[in-house]
């Protein structure tokens, strides 16, 4: 199962049990809500990873918009460089949850490794949009 099916099943999933309900992530204490604040965690990193690529592509086109054209490809080498670290990410996170395959806590470690890798990379191109 790729990682883009794992994560499509567990959200048909939880939203098919009744998701109505909040859940407090300071006290989850089932596996269903354990999972459902992982996959929680996840979402937020990602937002922040988005907003994070967003303003380090506007640096890489200054930058390319610089150079002669025959020398840009900043922006460029983000796009292929981001698109590379999701295919990584995703294929670590779900060898990673491979550890509980098949077992109710397997979406808890997937989402985990989700949000740890994406909140690292959000860090990383949030530096970078600040170098220049």
């Amino acid at each position: 199962m790729t990682i883009k099916s794992a994560v499509c099943a567990f959200a048909l999933l939880a939203a098919g049990q009744g998701q109505a309900q909040e859940v407090d992530c300071a006290v989850a204490e089932t596996q269903q809500d354990m999972n459902l604040c992982a996959q929680s965690d996840w979402q937020d990193a990602d937002v922040a990873l988005n907003a994070s690529y967003a303003k380090a592509m506007i640096l890489m086109k200054n930058i390319d918009a610089d150079l002669a054209s025959d020398d840009q490809g900043a922006a460029l080498n983000l796009r292929r460089a981001q698109r590379s670290w999701i295919d990584y990410r995703d294929a670590a996170c779900a060898a990673e949850a491979y550890m509980m395959h098949g077992g109710s806590a397997e979406p808890l470690l997937l989402f985990g490794c989700m949000a740890r890798l994406t909140s690292a990379r959000a860090a990383d191109l949030e530096q970078l949009s600040q170098t220049y």
